[in-house]
């Protein structure tokens, strides 16, 4: 997601750029933050085959809902309205536009119960809280990489087959809700670290039934959801961190994390399995190619050293 190929083609989208530079006197990073955001709402447009002059509040209101979808929290969605509504006030002074599409649109409020999201901070304390020298103690980092890296929900992640992890290509099948199938890149730090409980999983006696999937209790059966909830829980205390979090919280930071950092709406919704009534003809035939590049290039787990 970049707004340097609008700059280039459109002129307006450049004006919009000098505006808020020189008539509003905002700083070169909120400049920044303001164009990715608009970035975002084009290529939203550019997806359903709409022309920002000529949009409704209707279709406003649909690209909301694609990201309350995601498990962005309120205060991103507030943050990429006020852009949006930035945008539109423009269009009226330049008289592009006779009347504002947003001038209804609200903004969520801030204070209401949402889905917590781990900063990267948070979730690099819980992964380094965790005892290594315990024998689930890898299992339980490949555990939490995985939920992080690629945004799995629960019942994913405790029906992860060994036969559907392709290590060397770097995906994940996941069979998710309606027994659907699809493909996850998964980063270098889960790989890494699924290598190492394979180690200590060979070491378990695993009973009969069981044996294919990664990941096992001591007693040699798949971890139940209620462990995964435990395991998470206990962890979180450990490292300090007072948010009231659980396994999906590790997927609403997988889908934040990667919308702020720019990735594409359409990708980030194809790999978390989402399936919207709006846009599920376009999504489900993306290019795997295209998935694999936007979390590579903007998941933090993906960032080599």
């Amino acid at each position: 997601m970049n707004i340097k190929p609008y700059l280039e083609k459109d002129p307006v989208i450049r004006s919009y750029q000098a505006y808020l530079k020189l008539e509003r006197s905002l700083s070169g990073n909120t400049v920044e933050a303001y164009l990715e955001d608009l970035s975002k709402l084009l290529d939203y447009f550019g997806e359903i085959g709409v022309n920002y002059p000529n949009t409704s509040l209707e279709q406003l209101q649909k690209f909301l809902v694609e990201l309350y979808e995601l498990g962005i929290g309120s205060r991103s969605q507030a943050r990429i309205i006020s852009g949006i509504k930035s945008f539109y006030k423009f269009l009226l002074l330049e008289e592009i536009l006779k009347e504002d599409p947003t001038e209804l649109l609200e903004s969520p409020k801030i204070g209401q119960k949402l889905p917590e999201v781990l900063s990267l901070d948070e979730i690099n304390a819980i992964l380094s809280s965790i005892d290594l020298s315990t024998p689930q103690g890898h299992r339980n980092k490949a555990m939490l990489e995985v939920l992080y890296s690629c945004g799995l929900r629960v019942s994913e992640l405790v029906n992860l087959l060994i036969s559907n992890i392709y290590l060397k290509d770097e995906y994940l099948s996941v069979t998710g809700k309606g027994n659907k199938q699809r493909l996850v890149p998964i980063s270098p730090a889960a790989i890494r670290e699924i290598n190492f409980w394979m180690r200590d999983r060979n070491k378990v006696d695993i009973k009969k039934g069981n044996e294919d999937f990664l990941f096992l209790n001591k007693g040699g059966t798949k971890l139940s959801r209620i462990m995964v909830f435990n395991i998470i829980k206990k962890q979180a205390e450990i490292a300090g961190i007072e948010k009231n979090i659980s396994p999906h919280t590790f997927r609403h930071s997988f889908a934040t994390h990667l919308l702020e950092g720019g990735a594409n709406l359409r990708a980030i919704q194809e790999m978390l399995g989402h399936e919207s009534i709006l846009t599920t003809e376009i999504y489900t035939h993306m290019d795997m190619n295209l998935l694999r590049s936007e979390i590579i290039r903007f998941h933090p787990r993906n960032q080599r050293k």
